[in-house]
């Protein structure tokens, strides 16, 4: 079992910044590899960015290339987000999530555990 704690959203203005992080508990943190997601109203949950478990590999949605970069600390048992030139679009729940693999996956249903989410809000 892997707990993880999301922490670091809230209201900004368009064209700021935010770093998310997310704490992971329980098993070895470094045998996961680790992704963000989000999910605004009324839409499906959508890959944002992920983080392989070892050599830290990344993968970016397309619409936050550029803007977003993901990185990890295994050390700390942390997952971190840092959002920049943030756009009204971006609003939505971010969730950070952990699955049991080298690989990084864009799709929701891979991942084993989750965090409750934190909500980033950018105001144009």
């Amino acid at each position: 079992q892997v707990q993880l704690v999301e922490s670091g959203g809230g209201l900004v203005q368009a064209g700021g910044s935010l770093r998310l992080s997310c704490a992971a508990s329980g098993r070895t943190f470094s045998n996961y590899a680790m992704g963000w997601f989000r999910q605004a109203p009324g839409k499906e949950r959508e890959f944002v960015a992920g983080i392989s478990r070892s050599d830290g590999t990344t993968s970016y949605a397309d619409s936050v290339k550029g803007r977003f970069t993901i990185s990890r600390d295994n050390a700390k048992n942390t997952v971190y987000l840092q959002m920049n030139s943030l756009k009204s679009e971006d609003t939505a729940v971010y969730y950070c999530a952990a699955r049991p693999s080298i690989f990084i996956s864009g799709d929701f249903r891979n991942y084993n555990y989750w965090g409750q989410g934190t909500q980033v809000t950018v105001s144009s």
